[in-house]
């Protein structure tokens, strides 16, 4: 099938695209990837007169770890950098160990490979592994117009199935995926029908431990149950367990409770709180062993401070 008829824009400054944007109003759309914009317009799902393609826009493409006012630092990601970007970013997996360990599952590489991080959270598909990772680490979307700036977090960023908070005459410029606290391992799970579709259910879990090795603090995230993603804080119901003996079964069947999947023609209600509670067992699990070995999120100045020294060896 092809797309119904547009008109083309290729903005060469960011300023460019905001003066277009801001012209065309909801008539227009935004394209950086293109890997869920361009299937929608070919099946005519979606038919923006005006496409405003960000590709050729300087300084949107990239990936860094940045400190922050408030003292925390954050894998800071453009508009127009790929998912393969951040993937293969080393300094970025340091960082944010979680964002490496979901993207993996996103898709496939080709798919990886023109995707953005950016547009997948402007799409808010419930189903997209980014959205729940962003909602978890507790991250916000940079957004510019010709009016100004503003940073939305995600607990406000999602508003409704495919349907996120950007105005029509604003541009997602990046997001902010923050570094969790010290001693916090990182899991990303999910089920598929096959390799690189979109999961029947994913999981996401952060789990911090203290010096006993006891869970100080615990929260899990989820796609494909619900019209944006999930967040669940469980460390009421670890009650400051120690890691030998927590209950991670029983936490897992209490966050599927808290959950209401609808059916539909890939998976019934019922059975996504089934994954959802086996999921949520794997996760915890597999994030609290992390933080046990030690593999957890590095700060930006640690990051800033080996990569100094790799430069001088």
């Amino acid at each position: 099938m092809k797309p119904p008829g547009f008109t083309y824009h290729r903005p060469q400054t960011v300023e460019e695209a905001l003066d277009v944007l801001a012209e065309v109003g909801p008539e227009g759309k935004v394209i950086a990837g293109g890997q869920s914009l361009v299937p929608m317009m070919n099946m005519r799902l979606a038919a923006p007169q005006h496409l405003v393609d960000i590709n050729h826009l300087p300084d949107l493409g990239f990936v860094q770890v940045e400190g922050q006012d408030d003292g925390r630092s954050g894998v800071r990601v453009g508009a127009t950098a790929r998912h393969a970007d951040v993937e293969r970013d080393h300094d970025a997996g340091r960082a944010v160990p979680l964002l490496q360990q979901a993207l993996a599952c996103v898709a496939h590489p080709t798919i990886r490979n023109r995707g953005t991080t950016v547009g997948s959270l402007v799409h808010a598909d419930p189903a997209g592994e980014l959205t729940a990772v962003l909602a978890l680490l507790g991250g916000s979307v940079e957004l510019r117009s010709t009016r100004g700036t503003r940073t939305v977090p995600a607990t406000e960023f999602f508003v409704g199935l495919l349907e996120s908070c950007v105005e029509p005459d604003e541009l997602a410029t990046s997001a902010l995926f923050p570094v969790p606290v010290p001693r916090t391992g990182s899991s990303w799970v999910e089920v598929a029908r096959r390799n690189g579709d979109y999961a029947l259910c994913g999981v996401g879990a952060l789990v911090t431990i203290d010096d006993d090795r006891r869970v100080r603090a615990a929260r899990t995230a989820y796609v494909s149950v619900g019209p944006t993603p999930v967040v669940l804080d469980v460390t009421d119901e670890l009650d400051a367990a120690p890691l030998h003996t927590a209950d991670w079964a029983t936490v897992g069947r209490w966050a599927a409770e808290q959950l209401t999947p609808g059916d539909d023609i890939h998976a019934t209600a019922h059975y996504r709180k089934h994954l959802a509670a086996v999921l949520t067992e794997r996760a915890l699990r597999e994030a609290a062993g992390r933080a046990e070995r030690g593999e957890s999120a590095e700060s930006a100045e640690q990051i800033d401070g080996a990569t100094r020294a790799r430069r001088v060896s």
